[in-house]
């Protein structure tokens, strides 16, 4: 394959809706991929928030929250991108994920479509799908949380 020959394949391409494309000839093999490639954004860290001030009375005895036990942590897989959030890679196909079902980093965990172009988001943890926090088909803007991992 030769400069001339991809130049025109660029050229056939840049009219259609085709986001991927794969030739191979031989042992050369060309791959095109149109638009962004899938991002997965770290989750920032919630701000901390400031305990109430104790009143007189109850001042030295132990609080009811820190009787209970804290929370596992989650971390928050949030979309990178303004678009529409997609639990499966077709209408027909069965979801990437369910809640429960345990990921590893970089695992493809939903689709948001944005400008005809697929973007799969992925997973930026290793752990279990404790929440999926927008139906399918929805739209999601830019930082919106699409789920809730519980990191291993």
């Amino acid at each position: 394959m030769n400069l001339k020959e991809i130049r025109e394949i660029l050229e056939l391409l840049k009219g259609s809706e085709i986001s991927e494309f794969e030739l191979g000839r031989g042992d050369t093999v060309l791959k095109i991929r149109r638009g962004a490639p899938p991002v997965v954004f770290a989750p920032q860290a919630p701000a901390p928030v400031a305990a109430p001030p104790a009143s007189p009375g109850t001042a030295g005895t132990p609080s009811a929250e820190a009787k209970t036990a804290p929370k596992p942590a989650h971390k928050e897989i949030v979309s990178p991108i303004v678009g529409t959030f997609y639990r499966a890679p077709a209408p027909d196909a069965a979801p990437f994920v369910e809640v429960g079902a345990r990921v590893v980093k970089g695992q493809v965990l939903c689709i948001v479509e944005a400008m005809k172009i697929m973007n799969q988001i992925e997973s930026d943890t290793t752990g279990t799908i404790a929440a999926i926090l927008v139906e399918n088909a929805q739209p999601v803007a830019y930082g919106q949380p699409l789920f809730h991992v519980l990191p291993e």
